[in-house]
């Protein structure tokens, strides 16, 4: 059963100095590992792709450098699920419609959609489509906790845990 890391909104080092260790940790024991968006800086990113150890899904971010050469929306099939995965730049407000709205036409009908951007852990049912928001890996402001999840997918289930540190 593979286990995939999903972060977002690391903000390194704009906002926060570092990942949480135990963070990092959860990111280089996964099977794969999903960011989506806001690293903020190259280095983040050199350093996500080092802890996922070749097995990173990224996206590019509203406050991340446009040499970061990243999609905007990319795709994961992992134990028969589509992740879609995008960064859910915008308003908050409609956050949940533009993310599934992508999810769908992305992924299909099934995908499950993941995105960051508000700094909030959200896992809900929008309209028929699987929303998946990590939050902050690092707690950057707006954020009230260094959050992840970590999901166990197999056969087309979805098992989703939610991680915060103190």
């Amino acid at each position: 059963m593979p286990r995939i890391a999903i972060v977002s909104d690391s903000h390194v080092p704009d906002r926060e100095d570092e990942i949480p260790e135990s963070f990092r940790e959860r990111v280089a024991d996964a099977d794969r590992v999903v960011h989506a968006g806001d690293f903020t800086s190259p280095e983040t990113l050199d350093e996500f792709e080092t802890l996922a150890d070749g097995k990173l899904t990224a996206v590019f971010g509203n406050l991340d450098p446009q040499h970061l050469d990243l999609p905007a929306v990319t795709t994961l099939d992992a134990g028969g699920v589509t992740f879609v995965v995008a960064h859910g730049t915008g308003s908050h407000e409609g956050w949940a419609d533009r993310v599934a709205d992508i999810a769908r036409e992305e992924g299909g009908e099934d995908a499950v959609g993941v995105a960051g951007h508000t700094h909030s852990v959200t896992d809900t049912d929008h309209d028929g489509v699987r929303l998946l928001n990590p939050g902050s890996v690092t707690g950057a402001d707006p954020a009230e906790a260094a959050t992840m999840m970590t999901a166990d997918v197999a056969d087309g289930e979805l098992d989703v845990a939610v991680h915060e540190t103190d």
